[in-house]
């Protein structure tokens, strides 16, 4: 539990979109009396480890892991938004896109007898992959989990996988270092899927205050992206040392749908992902909506209508 005006403990990932970079790379948070406390994961289900073991208050995350930490006695809330549709499917220059395809059972058949690269087993882009795998009842493609997505580009360049499927930064890694390209753009693999929101453990009613001042700080990130994705850029490229700025922007225009909102879509979406869970064996029981998800700050907060399909500013 958060105790005010004390640090906030964050967990983020390496997702260069994610409003973890912009908030860590500048005094925003600072100025609005938030003191926070920053550590990276390799992936969602670590993640929500943490959070499970009481060593964090607040996440950057996809929701499916929330969605099995919960199954699994865990107490969270989803309490904003953040981007949609973050999951996108690289392969080599050899396999047609969905574009030459005739449909998602078309492209997913081409990796028959072969294997498709995901980060964690219970990531977004792991119960993405073998969802679809069922629906379309494809059989004889392998999912290979890896510890770290990083890893993805390295295996697709050295044969050992046949595609990957991670976040826009990872395709933008795999299109650079790997001779990879888009197959699967991610607005056709699961429309509108929470790619990732703002979760604590239990509910906003312990902090209040704290956690609309950070979500003030959040929503003001999102629509900086929007409004000024050079410049966001610029920062994301220096707060993390490792990429540079044009590798970030490119990031920005693979998936470029970004807000702090939850509207209904979000929530639909979201409990598609429960269902999804659940005949997958990810989870023992249904989950209701009013479990994952404490509105009652955003929508206060964010009262318009959501910013998800605004798109970027020219840069």
């Amino acid at each position: 539990m958060i105790q005010e005006p004390g640090i906030i403990r964050i967990g983020y990932l390496s997702t260069v979109y994610h409003t973890s970079f912009l908030l860590k790379g500048t005094g925003v948070l600072q100025q609005s009396g938030i003191a926070a406390a920053w550590t990276m994961f390799a992936s969602g289900p670590d993640m929500v480890h943490a959070m499970s073991e009481g060593d964090l208050d607040l996440g950057f995350i996809g929701l499916p892991p929330v969605i099995i930490g919960r199954d699994q006695g865990a107490d969270f809330s989803c309490i904003a938004g953040g981007h949609i549709e973050g999951t996108v499917l690289v392969a080599g220059v050899e396999v047609r896109t969905l574009k030459e395809c005739s449909g998602i059972p078309d492209l997913l058949s081409q990796f028959q007898g072969r294997a498709i690269g995901c980060p964690p087993k219970g990531s977004i882009h792991d119960v993405i992959i073998r969802a679809l795998l069922w629906e379309y009842e494809i059989a004889d493609v392998r999912v290979i989990n890896y510890p770290w997505a990083d890893f993805i580009p390295d295996a697709l360049a050295r044969g050992e996988i046949a595609a990957g499927a991670g976040t826009p930064a990872l395709a933008v890694a795999a299109c650079r270092y790997a001779d990879a390209k888009i197959v699967g753009p991610p607005e056709s693999l699961w429309p509108y899927n929470p790619s990732y929101g703002i979760v604590i453990p239990g509910d906003t009613a312990a902090s209040p205050g704290l956690l609309s001042r950070f979500l003030i700080a959040h929503e003001a990130a999102c629509e900086q992206i929007r409004h000024d994705p050079s410049g966001c850029a610029r920062v994301v490229s220096a707060e993390t040392g490792m990429v540079d700025l044009d590798f970030v922007l490119a990031a920005y225009r693979v998936s470029p749908k970004f807000c702090a909102a939850l509207p209904d879509e979000y929530l639909a979406s979201t409990m598609q992902f429960a269902r999804a869970l659940g005949y997958l064996g990810y989870i023992s029981a249904p989950v209701r909506e009013d479990q994952l998800f404490d509105l009652s700050l955003i929508r206060k907060i964010h009262p318009c209508p959501p910013h998800y399909q605004a798109g970027l500013a020219t840069t």
